[in-house]
């Protein structure tokens, strides 16, 4: 009985997948037919030609298991891509759809046809997946004169994702019944929320369980590069060569982590970048960056003077890896300068929800235009908000057109959200919507996304203090083991024992130390680099403001390892 109960769940997950995979290939916009003759069937072919064309040509194994790994990866993804496709068009869905809820709430209380909602809602092409369901919705109204209900039920049976097609089901009930639009969809603003905010926290709690495989994974490399310094001098293989695959396997494990906090970490852009004709956030980043760079390159040569001595000062004098630091350094001004613009952009993103509930109140009570209601509103304080709001108020009043007001607006801000909402008010408004109720809309819903935001914001702090600390301790260990290596060459050249004797016991004969430290000092700056992505992409941030933590992941790898140096040495001496 334990025996079934232990092997009966594999079985089951295998169907399972199967049956996943089976469903992605009836739901392809393809024939199943055409795509195994146009996809799978060449794979296949490669894969073939990849296991016998070495064979026939009397290839070494180096060059054919390569070929024959990559030929079967071609049959596996040909294979499993409608699966792939299907995850990947459900995954926006998920992404977006709380956005889209927001947009068809506000549209649907304007005057305008509720057919024309839907097709509103399908040019909008940052909603991907969702935008494509809307379109062929329409196509089944415009073309076949189906009825809005019977459209939604036949695209809910089609869409591949649970979620859209769960809504176009209730839809379609409320439709048919003779409901109105805007009530369904207001009476839905609370369940889809608190949807949305459980699938934001559930990704959250992801990256947590990522986070604890990451640090277990990369101390294991770390681990294996140790061993690759000191193994050798049992060996006698060439520690060079060992130590630079380690590295460059220690690279694809971390790139490999890199990529799937991208594709857990929840799509909530922070930035919203478009050229201005005044003063955007970005707008002194470039000259920074252009310092920040210039700066860094010219100490670089300086340093490469330095340690090829064609200065005064000696290059033994500074330990490798403070001196290899030296030039990312300028780096931190950019990266610094990016993070204060992106906690004004986080501060603005705070302060939207009170001005746009403001704004409408006001506007549905005096009945008159935006730029009239700003007229009163810019001088009350709005924080960060205030100096913003003072200009879109002087362009509205100036006649400039109210949507193109307030895109300027937003890329003036920096905020994905405030676009987004703002897009939505103004348009809602030129639709005849009431203002009370699309504001109290829009800043009901950004302010449960910026309550979801705070926990991702402690989630990224918790990360960061992770990877300060994997990366202290990797470098550590590292130095550890050059300096053992270091040790028993001095010991080996001191020993009075038979050379020969030494050497078969020992081999330290093929140690090249200033090449292997110089590895070393590039497995800091790959950690450093990759680590400050990944931070990015947990808060989804600009990456220019990951500067900071390459910089400072950069110091401290090369203060544990001056200081890991100096006590080894220190304790041989004694």
């Amino acid at each position: 009985m334990a025996t079934d109960t232990q092997t009966q769940p594999p079985d089951l997950s295998t169907r399972s997948a199967l049956a996943s995979i089976n469903a992605a290939y009836e739901t392809m916009e393809m024939s199943v037919e055409r795509y195994l003759l146009l996809v799978v069937l060449p794979a296949f072919v490669i894969f073939v030609a990849s296991v016998v064309v070495p064979f026939v040509l009397g290839f070494s194994l180096t060059v054919s298991v390569p070929a024959v790994v990559f030929g079967l990866f071609a049959v596996v993804v040909a294979v499993v891509y409608p699966k792939i496709a299907q995850d990947r068009r459900r995954k926006e869905v998920r992404q977006r759809f709380h956005l889209f809820l927001t947009h068809i709430t506000v549209l649907s209380t304007t005057n305008v046809n509720r057919v024309e909602v839907f097709r509103i809602l399908a040019e909008e092409d940052e909603y991907q997946a969702i935008a494509e369901e809307m379109g062929h919705l329409v196509a089944l109204v415009d073309t076949w004169n189906l009825s809005l209900d019977d459209a939604c039920r036949i695209r809910a049976k089609q869409t591949q994702s649970p979620l859209l097609s769960d809504f176009l089901e209730r839809l379609a009930y409320t439709v048919g019944g003779g409901q109105e639009i805007s009530d369904f969809l207001m009476d839905e603003q609370d369940t889809i929320i608190q949807q949305f905010v459980t699938r934001y926290e559930g990704d959250l709690t992801k990256l947590d369980v990522m986070k604890e495989l990451y640090l277990s994974m990369m101390l294991s490399v770390a681990f294996v590069l140790v061993f690759a310094i000191i193994l050798p001098i049992l060996i006698g293989t060439s520690p060079t060569l060992l130590i630079a695959g380690t590295i460059v396997m220690f690279g694809f494990v971390q790139a490999g982590f890199v990529y799937a906090v991208h594709t857990i970490s929840p799509y909530d852009p922070l930035w919203y970048i478009e050229e201005t004709d005044g003063e955007g956030p970005l707008v002194r980043i470039p000259q920074a960056l252009v310092i920040g760079v210039g700066a860094s390159l010219l100490l670089s040569v300086l340093v490469i003077a330095v340690a090829l001595g064609f200065t005064p000062l000696a290059s033994d004098r500074i330990p490798l890896p403070i001196l290899a630091a030296i030039p990312v350094t300028p780096l931190l001004l950019p990266g610094w300068r990016m993070r204060q613009e992106e906690q004004k952009v986080k501060d603005r993103d705070s302060e939207f929800p009170s001005f746009i509930r403001a704004l409408g109140a006001v506007e549905s009570v005096k009945q008159t235009s935006t730029g009239s209601v700003l007229e009163s509103l810019r001088h009350k304080d709005f924080g960060s908000l205030t100096k913003n709001v003072d200009a879109l108020y002087k362009r509205l009043n100036m006649r400039i057109d109210d949507v193109r007001s307030w895109r300027l607006f937003a890329a003036e801000t920096g905020s994905y959200l405030i676009q987004k909402f703002g897009d939505m008010y103004v348009v809602g408004r030129q639709m005849g919507g009431d203002p009370k109720v699309l504001g109290q809309v829009i800043s009901k819903n950004q302010n449960q996304v910026l309550k979801v935001r705070e926990k991702r914001q402690q989630a990224t702090t918790t990360l960061i203090g992770v990877l300060y600390g994997i990366t202290a301790s990797s470098v550590f260990a590292f130095f550890i083991g050059l300096e053992i290596v270091e040790v028993m060459m001095d010991i080996t050249g001191e020993m009075d024992l038979d050379q020969q004797l030494v050497g078969d016991l020992l081999n330290t004969s093929q140690y090249n130390l200033v090449v292997m430290e110089y590895l070393l000092i590039t497995t800091i700056f790959i950690n450093a680099a990759l680590s400050a992505i990944m931070i990015r992409l947990t808060d989804r941030g600009h990456i220019l403001s990951g500067l900071v933590h390459f910089v400072f992941m950069s110091w401290l790898g090369a203060i544990v390892a001056a200081i890991t140096t100096y006590v080894v040495n220190a304790v041989v001496a004694v």
